[in-house]
């Protein structure tokens, strides 16, 4: 290292932004992702023991620890170890790097790590230009990601890769940090007289989403932006801290009454047919940092719960919202929550799926009761005992529907499903009242016996 160099890092411990000098050195000082990390895990011991032989993908939202993992992975192992940008490189960069790896290796026997940041924003020429010297073992590949690696990294790569997911830490988890950013004397505020309210720190925690850098680089330009005051402590409120991270906090308690009471809200608005209240209640819930999946399966229950047969396609609507979900994440998922949202909001209404729940009161009052005999299987049974005898196939009946009884004796004429008068479920109200008008007749004779 000359002079230059190590000036330049000097400087970096001062001039670098708070959550680049904040970067856990060690895995003592990681937080989070105790699944892969945590005492006794397998990328713990292999980072440990320095056997990192296989190459890794490490997948998950940003701020959650992937370059910081590699660094601590840069930081802990004798191997040569290089960082590439797939924004930035290209072809001709990867063939250079991998030339100085053989290079080395040929030469002192040094392993080289390489870790590639972004890796889905390689195009398949590039991760191609990877593969046969990750194969081959000329560089062991730590690729970092927030989308998902069997998606968007070609197949052949993560088959020779252990992919390791990332989840975005909790709210106490990230406190934790920044109270770690607050007190550092070395890298953080420690040598600062600094004080920060509990509403304040709670908000940046709140509106960060787990993710770690967002919530250091909001405390940063909080700090940055705020006087001291005349007895030299620079103070932090609620306002300060809405300023930092540019969104203003609403109560919301995503554990508490406040998250129950804004879904009631939603649901509520939906089933009563009002997008202009549904659309506000999901905006507040999304502004505050809700889980959108909690949203989308509160839709789809409400598609078959509140709509039913009124609309069929409203639960195709959700479930295909709700996939998209999966897909795009957010904020791009938002469109998908509005589009669920309005159209089952609009649609026509009908409970009429509380009619099972009629059918499973009554399997609970009355116990088990046989299957009649016609209704039983005639595959295995219906020479020696009869099973499936006088069975009539609806399908050689015109209109493909013949009278018979469906139900046991004992529960005959019983009925559970009540079709509304709305939408679809009109047409089906009628369909169905034409077949029950004769019931308890005998249907036409010489239908073939159907299993």
């Amino acid at each position: 290292m000359d002079l230059f160099e190590h000036r330049r890092r000097e400087l970096q411990k001062t001039d670098a932004p708070l959550a680049a000098r904040m970067r856990p050195r060690t895995l003592d000082e990681f937080v989070g992702q105790e699944h892969i990390v945590g005492q006794g895990k397998l990328l713990r011991r292999a980072i440990e023991s320095d056997k990192l032989f296989s190459s890794i993908i490490l997948w998950g939202p940003p701020g959650t620890g992937k370059t910081t993992l590699a660094t601590i992975i840069a930081n802990t192992t004798k191997s040569h170890f290089e960082t590439i940008s797939a924004v930035t490189a290209g072809v001709a960069d990867i063939r250079r790097l991998i030339a100085d790896a053989k290079e080395r290796r040929g030469m002192h026997g040094t392993r080289t790590i390489v870790l590639v940041d972004e890796i889905h924003r390689f195009n398949k020429a590039q991760q191609d230009a990877l593969l046969p010297h990750v194969e081959d073992g000329t560089i062991i590949l730590i690729g970092a990601t927030t989308e998902n690696p069997y998606f968007e990294v070609i197949s052949a790569l993560v088959s020779r890769s252990r992919v390791f997911q990332l989840k975005s830490l909790d709210d106490d988890q990230v406190a934790a940090l920044l109270r770690r950013a607050i007190a550092d004397q070395e890298r953080g505020y420690g040598n600062l007289k600094l004080e920060i309210a509990d509403d304040a720190l709670a908000h940046l925690v709140d509106i960060s989403g787990g993710d770690a850098r967002s919530a250091l680089n909001a405390l940063e330009l909080a700090v940055g932006s705020t006087p001291p005051g005349d007895d030299g402590i620079v103070r932090l409120d609620l306002t300060v801290a809405e300023e930092a991270i540019q969104r203003r906090a609403i109560r919301y308690d995503r554990a508490g009454d406040e998250h129950y009471d804004t879904i009631s809200a939603f649901i509520k608005s939906v089933r009563g047919s009002d997008p202009d209240a549904a659309l506000y209640w999901l905006a507040r819930m999304i502004y505050a940092g809700e889980d959108p999946k909690f949203i989308m399966r509160r839709l789809l229950i409400l598609a078959a719960e509140d709509i039913g047969l009124a609309d069929p396609a409203g639960i195709i609507v959700a479930s295909s919202c709700a996939r998209a979900l999966e897909w795009c994440g957010l904020p791009e998922a938002q469109f998908h929550l509005a589009e669920a949202t309005l159209y089952l909001a609009t649609a026509p209404k009908s409970n009429s799926c509380i009619a099972y729940f009629k059918a499973l009161e009554e399997v609970e009052r009355e116990g088990k009761i046989e299957v009649p005999n016609h209704l039983k299987d005639s595959s295995r049974d219906g020479k020696a005992l009869g099973h499936g005898k006088d069975y009539k196939y609806p399908h050689d009946f015109p209109g493909h529907h013949v009278e018979q009884h469906y139900l046991p004796e004992r529960l005959r004429g019983k009925r559970f499903y009540a079709p509304s008068d709305q939408g679809r479920e009109k047409d089906i109200a009628a369909r169905l009242k034409k077949w029950r008008e004769g019931e308890g007749e005998r249907g036409s004779a010489g239908a073939g016996e159907k299993k």
